[in-house]
């Protein structure tokens, strides 16, 4: 089922999700939804919280050489917890709940991750390159943050504009 993404500025979106417990049947519905959104979306991660679900569960699909997402390589990312994050890399970040804006944002370049699967089993992962800052930027989701908070001030402001102009041109 695809499932109404939230998009800015609803305040939803500014919730710290909370902890998954339970590792049933209803999140493997809700992250196989989820999977479905973010596709018929043409995303590469998406966030419980940008579907109106305050737990911390999100996922991601990072494209192969030749630009495709299977569900091979769909990552279900359960109470996430970075560690060792290295290095800076500048990455032009968009957002299903920020529709029509790419922004450069400064991530960590590498960094492990822990977490739990959909079936609450431990996972370590390496990441870096897009799947390393995909992770962070979803994970911001988890806190309640976006992209945009990122940006220098001017390129804050320059956002609102926009954002503002482009809302007014839909009505």
């Amino acid at each position: 089922m695809i499932l109404p993404i939230i998009t800015y500025p609803n305040k939803q979106l500014k919730v710290r999700s909370s902890a998954v417990v339970n590792f049933d049947d209803l999140l493997h519905r809700f992250l196989d939804d989820m999977f479905e959104t973010m596709m018929s979306s043409n995303g590469i991660g998406l966030a419980a919280i940008q579907v109106a679900n305050p737990i911390r569960a999100l996922i991601l699909c990072i494209p192969d050489e030749e630009g495709e997402q299977s569900k091979e390589n769909l990552i279900e990312i359960i109470n996430p917890v970075i560690h060792d994050p290295k290095g800076n890399v500048l990455y032009q970040e968009g957002c299903l709940s920020v529709p029509g804006f790419y922004e450069d944002v400064e991530r960590f370049e590498t960094l492990m991750l822990q977490y739990q699967n959909r079936h609450g089993e431990p996972c370590t992962l390496e990441a870096n390159e897009l799947l390393a800052i995909a992770i962070q930027h979803e994970i911001d989701h988890l806190e309640g943050k976006l992209f945009i908070e990122k940006l220098t001030y001017n390129r804050r402001k320059k956002f609102e504009k926009e954002y503002k102009k482009a809302l007014k041109e839909k009505k």
